[in-house]
């Protein structure tokens, strides 16, 4: 497949580097929405604001427009302070975008201009939904677009997401049908013992001693209850007790995360979580609760759209080009919730080595300008290909 002559580019990265200089979190990416609304507007295309009070959708038809489906981006950034020194560096002190939403937004707005400009000479019928979506770091702003009506709203058969992907080349995509990103949850466990002095620990029932049994044990239970085919992560990542050198506390707080791809796996955990507290209560004396806060879901892809993305990123990319054995992330994603309500299917697009800084969530992270063309082609080859 040849790959489209895209002669704004230069626009795109502008564009980019602008919203990477500008991060806004949840909810808050007011200045984001109006440059994509902005620039919607400026396609041609109809555009409709305030879905989850930053959302915006921007609206394409053609032909009988009877058949639609819909495009994704990401547009908030995270809580996060940027190490790096180019011009276009976040300007606003603990806001960065480390994650590559502000390629997401970018990569959708090309193709939005390119499908508007060149719909005359395009293969589809239908409509196109470029959704823009607020909140997707932690917030869920997809199941807030979802409560307030899009699916109703902007009616489409299917629902497609991309996220760029450090370590995979550029060039190359990954794409498989089923789970590709994990469900997660997060758990806190309470523990009361009863507090003493540090020199006479026998007059009390040491919390931190039972928190430490707690997080020692908590790390068998994906070894010793999971099948071992199976897969969860169950990660401490808080523990908060005392304030003293020389008090043992009556209280302490555990908290951390479960990371696993279906609701069975989930299950089994949280009871396996549950009986380690009970038995490390008994056999210490202490009163333990927990507490499970279920996050977003797993991301799971549908066979069908998800053979149709493949066989686009193949036609563009090649054969040997196309990952479809990549192991899903544990990492989680709100897109869940768009594929729990539609068919669809969410590509991880190669952003380059992972090394040097180019992870996702780091400082030094920096969406890469030279994939932005692959993401504009996938997507408007994704259309004239589905519609």
């Amino acid at each position: 497949m040849t790959p489209l002559n895209i002669p704004f580019l230069d626009e795109l990265a502008a564009i980019r580097r602008d919203i990477h200089a500008h991060p806004e979190l949840a909810f808050n990416e007011l200045r984001t929405a109006e440059l994509v609304a902005r620039e919607l507007t400026r396609y041609g295309l109809e555009v409709h604001c305030g879905l989850a009070g930053t959302g915006v959708i921007g609206v394409l038809r053609k032909g009988s427009g009877a058949r639609a489906i819909g495009l994704r981006a990401d547009m908030d950034a995270l809580p996060l302070q940027e190490k790096n020194d180019f011009p276009h560096r976040s300007r606003d002190p603990g806001r960065m975008h480390a994650c590559g939403h502000d390629g997401h937004t970018t990569i959708l707005l090309g193709a939005a201009r390119y499908l508007s400009e060149h719909r005359a000479d395009l293969d589809f019928d239908g409509t196109v939904y470029f959704i823009f979506q607020p909140a997707e770091e932690s917030e869920g702003g997809a199941a807030v677009m979802i409560a307030e009506g899009l699916f109703d709203r902007f009616p489409m058969e299917a629902v497609f997401g991309l996220h760029n992907w450090p370590g995979i080349p550029v060039g190359e995509m990954a794409v498989r049908p089923g789970p590709v990103m994990a469900g997660t949850c997060t758990f806190e466990i309470s523990v009361r013992g009863h507090g003493c002095h540090a020199a006479m620990p026998h007059q009390g029932v040491d919390t931190l001693v039972v928190s430490s049994q707690l997080v020692l044990a908590l790390q068998t239970v994906v070894a010793r209850n999971l099948h071992p085919c199976e897969s969860a992560v169950v990660s401490v990542t808080q523990i908060h007790a005392g304030e003293a050198w020389n008090i043992i506390p009556d209280d302490a707080v555990l908290r951390g995360t479960i990371r696993s791809f279906n609701a069975e796996t989930q299950e089994l955990v949280e009871r396996a979580v549950e009986r380690l507290c009970t038995g490390i209560a008994s056999a210490f004396g202490a009163q333990i609760s927990v507490r499970f806060d279920h996050r977003y879901p797993p991301t799971v892809n549908s066979v069908a759209q998800s053979e149709a993305c493949r066989q686009v990123a193949t036609a563009l990319l090649g054969p040997d080009k196309v990952r479809t054995n990549e192991l899903p992330s544990m990492g989680a994603e709100d897109f869940a919730y768009m594929l729990r309500e539609k068919p669809g299917c969410y590509v991880w697009l190669g952003n380059g080595p992972g090394t040097g800084g180019c992870t996702l969530h780091n400082p030094h992270y920096d969406f890469n300008d030279e994939i932005l063309p692959l993401g504009v082609n996938y997507w408007v080859r994704l259309v004239s290909a589905v519609l």
